[in-house]
C-alpha cells in the first residue's frame, strides 16, 4: 500500500468535518485493563455515513462468517469518522476497532455504534460499524 498523500488527507479530514450531512457524535473507549470501568469519553467527532457495508463479492462462506460473526449483516454501515480537535492537539483522537460511537440522528435519539473495522487512506477514515439495534433509556 502506497504512503497516504497527508495533503489530500487534510483536505479530506476538513471536507467531511464542513461536509452538510456529517451529523455530531462523540466516540468513547472501552480501558482493556478494566472491563468493568466506564468507557473514556474521547471526545466530539463529525460522523459522515456512506452506506451499508457490502461484503467483497470474492469472500466465501467461511470469510463472511468471520467477518458478520453472530450480528446480522444488515447492521453494519460504513461511515467516515473525523475527529473534531486539530490533529496533534492533546484532545486529537483517531477512532480504533473497538470503539463505540454515539449519535443523535433527531428527537433525542440515541444511537450506538461499535467500530467493527477501520482503514484509512487519503479520501478520510473509512470505519465499518455495526449498530447497536438494542433501544437506550
Amino acid at each position: 500500500m502506497p504512503p497516504i498523500d497527508q495533503p489530500k488527507r487534510l483536505a479530506a479530514r476538513l471536507a467531511i468535518l464542513q461536509h452538510p450531512d456529517a451529523q455530531d457524535c462523540t466516540v468513547y473507549r472501552s480501558d482493556d485493563d478494566d472491563p468493568e470501568a466506564e468507557e473514556e469519553d474521547l471526545g466530539d467527532a463529525k460522523i459522515l455515513f456512506t452506506g451499508v457495508f457490502a461484503a467483497p463479492a470474492d469472500w466465501d462462506e467461511h470469510e463472511r462468517s468471520e467477518f458478520f460473526g453472530d450480528s446480522a449483516p444488515e447492521l453494519f454501515i460504513n461511515a467516515y469518522i473525523e475527529c473534531e480537535a486539530k490533529p496533534a492537539t492533546a484532545g486529537f483522537f483517531v477512532p480504533e476497532i473497538g470503539d463505540y460511537v454515539a449519535t443523535m440522528p433527531g428527537l433525542g435519539e440515541v444511537v450506538m455504534f461499535y467500530v467493527h473495522d477501520c482503514n484509512e487512506d487519503e479520501h478520510g477514515r473509512l470505519c465499518t460499524l455495526i449498530r447497536d439495534d438494542e433501544l437506550l433509556d
